[in-house]
Order: C-alpha cells, then sequence, then structure tokens
C-alpha cells in the first residue's frame, strides 16, 4: 500500500496547502534578496533607472568601490570588535550569574529573577538619554571616555543582551541535573570547577545560543550606535549611511555592502544553527 493511501497520511488538500503556503513563504524570503543582488551587480544608472528582473549587464565594480567610497573596513572592525566583546562579556556573567540562581537558594533571588526579566519590558529609546549623561559626566569626573568610544558602546549593550542571557540560561542550567554538579564535588572539584568541568560541557547548545543571540544583537544594532560613536568608532549599521549624500545614493553599492556585512551573521548562524535550535528548545521548555 502507498504512503498516499495510509490511514494516517495526510489529506492530499493539505498537502497542497502546505506547498502553496511553502512557496509563498519562499518567495517573501529570496524575492528580496535577488533583488539585492541582482542590484549589487549592476551599474548605478541601471539600479536608478527602470528596475529589471533580468539585468542587462553586471559588473562588480560596486563590491570595489564600497571599500572606498566610505571607510568600510574600519566600520567592520569597529563591529567586529564591539560584538564580540559584547558576547564574550555577556556569556561569561551570564554563565557565573545563571549558575548562582540556578544552584544556590539567597535572600532576594526571586527577584533579582524578576528583575532581570522586567528589564525586557521596556523599549531601548527609553535607556537612552539616561546612559548618554551618564557617560557624558562619567567622563568629566574621571577622565574616563565612555562617551564615542567602543568600551561605552559595549557596556551599552550588555544592558540589553545581558538581562535576556541570564534568564535564559537560568531555564538551561536548571535542565541539567544536580547529580553532575554532586558527582564532581564528590571527586574533589570545587563549586567553579564543577561548574567549569561538568555544567558549562553540558550546556553548550544554551551557552551557543546565548552567544548568537548577544553577538547578533551588537551587530546589527542602530539606535545607540548612531549617539554613542564619532567617526572613530562608527559601526557598520550607521556607518552604511554614508553611501547616502546630498547629490547621490549608491544605491547599487548599499546593496553590495548590504551583502557583505552580512556574511559573518550568516555564516555563524548556519555554523552553529543546531546547537542554537537545541539551546532555544531547551530554554523555552524549561
Amino acid at each position: 500500500m502507498s504512503s498516499s493511501s495510509s490511514p494516517m497520511a495526510p489529506p492530499r488538500s493539505f498537502i497542497w496547502s502546505r506547498r502553496i503556503f511553502l512557496t509563498l513563504l519562499a518567495g517573501f524570503v529570496l524575492v528580496p534578496v535577488y533583488v539585492m543582488l541582482s542590484s549589487s551587480l549592476k551599474p548605478l544608472s541601471d539600479v536608478t533607472g527602470k528596475f529589471r528582473w533580468l539585468p542587462s549587464g553586471l559588473t562588480i565594480r560596486p563590491y570595489i568601490d564600497i571599500w572606498s567610497t566610505v571607510p568600510l573596513a574600519k566600520y567592520f572592525m569597529n563591529s567586529l570588535i564591539v560584538s564580540v566583546a559584547a558576547t564574550l562579556c555577556s556569556v561569561v556573567i551570564a554563565v557565573f550569574a545563571a549558575y548562582a540562581v540556578s544552584r544556590y537558594e539567597f535572600r532576594g533571588k526571586r527577584v533579582f529573577t524578576v528583575t532581570v526579566l522586567s528589564t525586557q519590558m521596556f523599549p531601548g529609546i527609553l535607556f537612552l538619554l539616561p546612559l548618554f549623561l551618564l557617560y557624558v559626566n562619567i567622563g568629566n569626573a574621571t577622565g574616563i571616555a565612555l562617551f564615542g568610544s567602543r568600551g561605552g558602546l559595549i557596556l551599552t549593550y550588555l544592558t540589553f543582551s545581558l538581562p535576556f542571557s541570564i534568564w535564559m540560561l537560568i531555564g538551561y542550567f536548571d535542565s541539567v541535573p544536580r547529580d553532575l554538579d554532586e558527582a564532581a564535588l564528590v571527586d574533589g572539584c570545587g563549586p567553579l570547577g564543577a561548574l567549569l568541568r561538568v555544567v558549562v560541557p553540558a550546556a553548550i547548545p544554551g551557552i551557543v545560543a546565548v552567544a548568537v543571540y548577544a553577538f547578533m544583537t551588537a551587530w546589527g544594532e542602530v539606535l545607540f550606535a548612531s549617539v554613542m560613536t564619532n567617526d572613530a568608532t562608527r559601526t557598520l549599521a550607521v556607518g552604511l549611511q554614508g553611501y547616502s549624500t546630498l547629490n547621490d545614493v549608491y544605491w547599487n553599492q548599499i546593496m553590495a555592502a548590504s551583502l557583505v556585512v552580512s556574511v559573518p551573521v550568516v555564516a555563524g548562524f548556519l555554523l552553529l544553527q543546531r546547537y542554537l535550535v537545541a539551546g532555544l528548545t531547551a530554554g523555552a521548555v524549561k
């Protein structure tokens, strides 16, 4: 008996409805990507003219010009340094904080957990002015330049990536059996040794999910980067505006630069996809 005639097989109408829906969804996702890719390979005169689905001529010149029209390499390096540093700090702090909440009882534990989660309820723009004033006052009082520096931007990104990271890892650490900790303690490990040698290896999917979230949040953030940076520390998300001038908008270079800066995020997501799915699923279930 064929699978289509099996009592457990879905009805044919459902199969065709699913195919149509998935086709429309794929078109909704892939058509903008095709427009970006085709526009990035056209001369500027073709991009600003009437749109054609099939380009009349292809050129890689926009991919060469993007590095000289604006200092894209500098913006790329700024974004990479800030995103990697914010990710590492967020993961390290979240691991220790989440482990303490998951394994130990202390006064104010519930208040701490609720407070950490409640910070995600507020829009980021509410923190923009307070952080700006705080950084300026700290700089005036101590001489530590947080405003307009990479360090200040890293601290800014921690304010909204760290709470979610802690909350997510609490749920993941709760799913790791406490017997592993006890076995490590019996073998002579202290609490820190049990965390680093036993719990962290068992929680790799959750940690990877937190790292991907923190990196993607920092990599594509625009609001704080547009205020907290200057010409020397500007990131990619803000630097792409440099392709729009008073006289012209280099649409083909904008499309080319957008595709180039998306490569690290897409490559990292594809490489860590299975860990990310496992980590998000475990955190959601818990």
